[in-house]
């Protein structure tokens, strides 16, 4: 990924569903589909939203209704084009787009190029 990108952050509950499937896989497998660069769901241990309701693992590990966030990584054009898809399918949570710069890894990176917007030392 050459051009700048950014990151769609999907906040939804472990417990939400869409029909008889987890939402976050139904939410993950529609960016699949779409062909988004990227998409990966994680599962909080704890935390709350606007109705400061608190989201958190049950009684000796079992599942409940933890917090899970779904981070997406594209170019602006692409989350942009997917973001009508995801809204259909969130009926309550938060939905987050930021700007980011993708860091090239690996061990022919030179120093320059490891830095963002071409810093030098």
């Amino acid at each position: 990924m050459t051009e700048p990108v950014s990151v769609l952050l999907i906040f939804v509950n472990e417990a939400d569903l869409w029909f008889d499937t987890p939402l976050y896989e139904a939410i993950v497998k529609r960016l699949r589909e779409l062909g988004v660069a990227g998409a990966t769901a994680q599962a909080g241990l704890i935390g709350f939203g606007h109705h400061h309701l608190v989201h958190e693992k049950g009684l000796f590990g079992l599942l409940a209704d933890r917090p899970v966030t779904i981070t997406v990584v594209d170019t602006e054009r692409k989350i942009r084009d997917v973001i009508p898809d995801v809204r259909a399918l969130v009926e309550e949570g938060l939905i987050l787009l930021l700007q980011a710069a993708a860091v090239p890894l690996g061990a022919r990176v030179t120093a320059e190029e490891g830095r963002p917007d071409g810093e030098a030392t």
